[in-house]
């Protein structure tokens, strides 16, 4: 196997693409795949197809028909090839419900595609955290990235080929998303396939933790052919610009995390939850699994305003930032808020996950009581998926402000998927979240080390009914415009038709 940093024929076609931005028409679609199969270390994962035209009613007869044009094009020029993706975990996080969308609408679409899940030990997933929060600027634990984890990387990388080689022939258009699969990068050049790395986490600068990050990754990753990122400024300078796609994620509207509830199934699937009192009302049956709730105090009432904040367990997200910040500079005595993340054993790919949770639990077990019975701390069960969408999904709705004070961030789905909620955002300027939020027309933006201005645009929301209503308006319409799976497919059939063509 390609050892770290030894140089390799890319066989890179040359020459520039250029992902545009697609102007607001409407569609959506996507890329291939089959029934379950296991694969010994690698797992296919399964995928219903999904018909495009489904998202006529949202976008438009005319951005829908540009679509099926698009994947006729892209079926034709593909003559057989596949397009693989491959990343660390089916479930829990964006990176995971992007793609089973972006594949179903493939499918639909009549375009083959495979989607592959790589699987590790957990000293293999401690290494890539590290390298994640390093990528995100920060230390993480603090670990080593050195010889003794390059050789468990690559050990992990060299199993996982073994499986993953024959399912992928010359020709094939590999997507390789973000480091965990990236030691299959080189092999899968060698092999013929044309690969592109998806980078899903960035910093828009630079510090001796993002140097370290991308010291590591740098001599797997460097052997592709194309890189995405989300924005530019997260893409290292010797990334060559000429194959760099800046190309933002999406959401489906039609998602369970997504689609429309009526005000009474939000209710009920909160009641089911264990979130919110029912006054004898029955839960949502499609609930079946209550969730792992900490609070200091009776069940929420219905009509309390609720200010939420929904994300992985992840250091990163600052979970106690919001808490401290809501308890501190929100005044008491109207709205709650609701930290609300994951059962951390279902998220197979982040081994920090119940570390984060059990230092959150703590900073709540030491505020005054008085604040902890403002505070409740959820954690979703992952059992079913779609039920957990589903929750998340009232949540959002019911939330009178959904907060993402990140430290750093990729992009964050969390506040796409608010914004089509038509929920006023308050969140961190960082990252992919000020390429969503306008600051003042689609929600508020904060400086995440600013814990009293936190509080400030959390009560000027929660104060203005007809402000709070102009932002939740303006939110949707922003995202129907830029962050729907159309534009996401009709950038990657760009790119794809340049690789193949070069």
């Amino acid at each position: 196997m390609q050892a770290c940093g030894q140089p390799v024929d890319r066989r890179r076609p040359t020459g520039v693409f250029e992902v545009r931005e697609i102007e607001p028409r409407a569609g959506g679609g996507a890329i291939g795949q089959t029934a379950a199969m296991e694969t010994g270390l690698a797992t296919r994962v399964p995928v219903e197809p999904i018909d495009v035209r489904r998202l006529g009613p949202i976008l438009g007869p005319e951005r829908v028909e540009e679509l099926l044009e698009t994947a006729a094009a892209l079926r034709r020029l593909l003559d057989g090839r596949r397009v693989v993706n491959v990343n660390s975990t089916p479930y829990g996080g964006g990176v995971a419900e992007m793609l089973r969308t972006l594949v179903g609408y493939t499918l639909g679409a009549g375009l083959e595609t495979i989607w592959l899940v790589i699987e590790g030990d957990p000293e293999f997933f401690t290494i890539t955290k590290r390298v994640h929060n390093g990528l995100y600027g920060g230390p993480g634990d603090g670990g080593e990235l050195g010889v003794a984890e390059h050789a468990r990387f690559d050990g992990v990388a060299e199993r996982n080929l073994e499986r993953v080689r024959p399912l992928v022939r010359a020709g094939d258009v590999v997507i390789v998303h973000d480091p965990q699969p990236s030691g299959l990068i080189a092999p899968l050049v060698e092999l013929g396939a044309l690969v592109i790395w998806r980078c899903h986490v960035g910093y828009d600068g630079s510090n001796e933790w993002t140097e370290r990050a991308w010291g590591f990754v740098r001599g797997y990753v460097e052997p592709a052919h194309a890189f995405v990122f989300s924005r530019e400024p997260f893409a290292p300078a010797w990334i060559d610009r000429a194959w760099l796609g800046v190309i933002p994620p999406s959401i489906d509207p039609f998602a369970p995390k997504n689609r429309d509830l009526r005000g009474a199934e939000v209710l009920a699937l909160l009641r089911g939850a264990g979130l919110l009192a029912g006054d004898g009302a029955p839960g949502d049956p499609r609930v079946r699994h209550v969730a792992n709730i900490v609070r200091d105090g009776t069940l929420l009432d219905p009509q309390t305003p609720l200010v939420v904040q929904v994300s992985r367990w992840d250091r990163m997200k600052d979970m106690t930032g919001v808490m401290h910040g809501f308890v501190e500079h929100v005044p008491a005595g109207g709205a709650r808020l609701v930290l609300a993340g994951p059962e951390t054993a279902g998220v197979e790919d982040d081994p920090e996950g119940a570390e984060v949770w059990h230092e959150t639990l703590a900073a709540w077990e030491r505020l005054p009581r008085a604040d902890r019975a403002r505070v409740q701390l959820v954690a979703i069960p992952m059992a079913d998926p779609v039920e957990n969408a589903l929750v998340v999904n009232a949540l959002q709705r019911h939330a009178s402000v959904v907060v993402q004070k990140s430290l750093a961030e990729g992009f964050g789905l969390t506040v796409a998927e608010a914004m089509w909620k038509a929920r006023p955002v308050v969140a961190s300027a960082v990252g992919g979240i000020v390429d969503q939020v306008v600051d003042g027309e689609s929600g508020l933006l904060v400086d995440p080390t600013d814990l009293a201005g936190l509080g400030a645009a959390i009560t000027r929301v929660l104060d203005d009914a007809v402000e709070a209503e102009r932002f939740g308006r303006n939110a949707r319409r922003r995202v129907e415009q830029r962050f729907l799976g159309d534009r996401h497919l009709f950038d990657y059939a760009r790119l794809i038709t340049r690789l193949v063509t070069s």
